[in-house]
């Protein structure tokens, strides 16, 4: 059964869904992008998606084509027509099609591309891996300078992922001037002596949505968090690791290079945030 798909104000079958050529998110990777889990058919975490959606369009000078509403509406429409109990809504604004290949921006009144689709991934908050944990190896780095834009530009990124199933690990940790930045698609963390450790917001990571939620919810449950940058070495001895995203929610880690973090087992901390964030994102969907 083919997927319906959204493009420019359309409803469409999958094979039916055509962008240009010369579409500058295709020629140039100028574009931004968000990922919005569904649990129960219901939307996780919507609102800030959207505010993150925003500040990146800005931060590109891409204008925005539509209200929140219409998105809502249309992300809705998406799990309806696609019959998504479970799965995600991957959604894409480019700054359009001007007709020709150049360096130099599109007048400011050229159509933004909007592009949305759904993927199905029944039993999402059931990840067996969530009872095993992850394994990540560290490799170094070489993204641009404004890894806190979701832009399209992710072959680094995919390059990295390659390396870690190369080594049969399931992600990999990227590491600038010795310290930990974030996982490949993910933000990285660790847990020493009751604490969670964390890499602050700046221009070096993504703003991740999960991540504000899960130390939102760690401090309220009177949980101890530091953001600050840390080590291999440090992640290594941790008591605890774990990342979070908007599809793996809470993630723990049991390995980083080869050893084995906190007996090579998941940890109660991890384990805890998880039930947490799925039990109040599941309260708040829409």
């Amino acid at each position: 059964m083919s997927r319906t798909v959204y493009l420019n104000g359309e409803y469409l079958p999958e094979e039916e869904a055509k962008v240009s050529i010369f579409d500058r998110g295709f020629v140039m990777a100028d574009a931004v992008y968000e990922v919005v889990s569904v649990l129960d058919g219901k939307l996780i975490d919507f609102d800030g998606h959207q505010a993150r959606l925003k500040r990146s369009l800005a931060e590109l000078e891409i204008g925005n084509p539509l209200a929140d509403e219409d998105y809502l509406t249309m992300f809705r429409e998406l799990v309806s027509r696609n019959e998504i109990t479970d799965g995600m809504i991957y959604l894409q604004v480019t700054r359009g099609n001007p007709g020709d290949r150049d360096f130099t921006y599109p007048p400011e009144d050229t159509p933004q591309t909007v592009v949305a689709f759904t993927q199905s991934k029944p039993g999402l908050a059931d990840s067996p891996a969530a009872k095993t944990g992850w394994t990540v190896i560290t490799v170094p780095d070489e993204r641009w300078g404004r890894r806190d834009i979701k832009t399209t530009q992710l072959l680094y990124p995919s390059m990295a992922k390659m390396a870690s199933k190369a080594k049969g690990a399931n992600d990999a940790w990227l590491v600038e001037d010795g310290k930990v930045t974030e996982g490949t698609s993910n933000n990285a963390y660790i847990i020493k002596d009751g604490i969670i450790i964390t890499r602050e917001l700046s221009h070096d990571i993504l703003h991740g949505i999960t991540r504000a939620a899960v130390l939102r919810f760690a401090k309220e449950a009177q949980m101890k968090v530091e953001e600050r940058a840390f080590t291999v070495a440090e992640a290594q001895a941790a008591d605890e690791a774990f990342v979070t995203s908007a599809s793996a929610f809470v993630m723990p880690v049991v390995e980083i290079d080869g050893v084995k973090v906190g007996g090579g087992k998941p940890g109660n901390v991890a384990s805890r945030l998880r039930e947490i964030y799925l039990d109040e994102m599941r309260k708040a969907a829409i």
